[in-house]
């Protein structure tokens, strides 16, 4: 009987294991955890130059850096969960979509939308207590991808891109106009960077996922005109990230070193695309690139102004 009851427990663990591995991976579907974090990832640089660049500590502002981290995350997963809501039936058709609650039906969809308008309402909240700019650029941003991108241009046209970059564009704005007015040359170029960055980096997933994105009928680059005119977008745009380092002075050699090495590392790939012949291999690769490029960037940005460096 003791051996019975044992063997009863171990079950019940074994499902609660499996509920609670099921339910985290549904939430991080649905937050798409990683696009969360690489968003993050500049508001925390944002806030940490303008501490640099004002003369002042974390210390200091300790409570506000974690108003603004809250606000902004949330703001950000607000934003996020509201695109799953609105792009349940494209997710339905798409491949790599299929596994979201939204599709799967864990999640109904009257709850997702709650809990995506409860999300920015309580982030727009915290950053009300930073500065009323954070909370401009912050609305800027998830108005731009809810209202703009989501419901109006992805389904119709190949700006959506363009369109859709000026929500993360403003993420190391939103950090440092928490604590300094946003007209410095450093977090202006900042989000200039991320501008540009962000079409080569989109053009390559709609180039690994453009069937999927021709069977949701959304009017992704590749889809519209092919992969050659593609090719050519992503070289032209990662070319224009060539002279921007430059403009970061302030931030010393070797931060203009590391970002020039990654450009040209960057463009010298997107060029290795006019003479491939798998073009999935090469667009996997880019889509690498793109990923270290910003991570790389901006923590760079972190380490060069941390004490012991600057």
């Amino acid at each position: 009987m003791t051996k019975e009851i044992a063997f009863s427990q171990q079950q019940v663990e074994k499902e609660t294991d499996r509920s609670v591995r099921a339910l985290m991976a549904d939430l991080k579907s649905l937050f798409k955890g990683i696009v969360l974090v690489s968003n993050v990832l500049p508001v925390l640089t944002g806030f940490w130059l303008a501490l640099y660049f004002t003369d002042t500590t974390l210390r200091a502002n300790w409570e506000l850096f974690l108003l603004t981290m809250i606000g902004s995350t949330l703001v950000m997963a607000g934003a996020l969960v509201l695109n799953n809501w609105y792009d349940v039936d494209i997710d339905t058709v798409m491949e790599r979509t299929k596994k979201r609650p939204t599709v799967t039906g864990n999640f109904s969809l009257k709850m997702v939308l709650f809990v995506g308008i409860a999300l920015s309402v309580i982030g727009f909240l915290f950053l009300y207590f930073t500065t009323m700019e954070a909370v401009i650029y912050a609305f800027v941003g998830w108005f731009t991808y809810v209202i703009l991108y989501t419901m109006w241009a992805k389904r119709k046209y190949t700006l959506n891109t363009v369109i859709g970059s000026v929500s993360g564009a403003v993420t190391p704005l939103i950090g440092w106009t928490a604590i300094a007015p946003g007209y410095h040359i450093v977090p202006l170029m900042l989000a200039f960077i991320l501008f540009i960055w962000q079409m080569p980096h989109t053009f390559v997933i709609a180039m690994k996922k453009c069937e999927e994105y021709r069977a949701a009928n959304v009017a992704m680059l590749p889809v519209v005109h092919g992969f050659a005119f593609t090719k050519r977008q992503i070289a032209v745009y990662v070319a224009c990230l060539l002279p921007l380092p430059f403009f970061l002075g302030s931030l010393g050699t070797v931060f203009i070193v590391i970002a020039t090495l990654l450009n040209v590392g960057w463009l010298a790939a997107s060029i290795a695309g006019f003479f491939t012949k798998d073009d999935m291999k090469w667009a996997h690769m880019m889509f690498l690139c793109s990923v270290n490029y910003v991570a790389i960037l901006f923590l760079t940005a972190i380490i060069v102004t941390l004490p012991m460096f600057s």
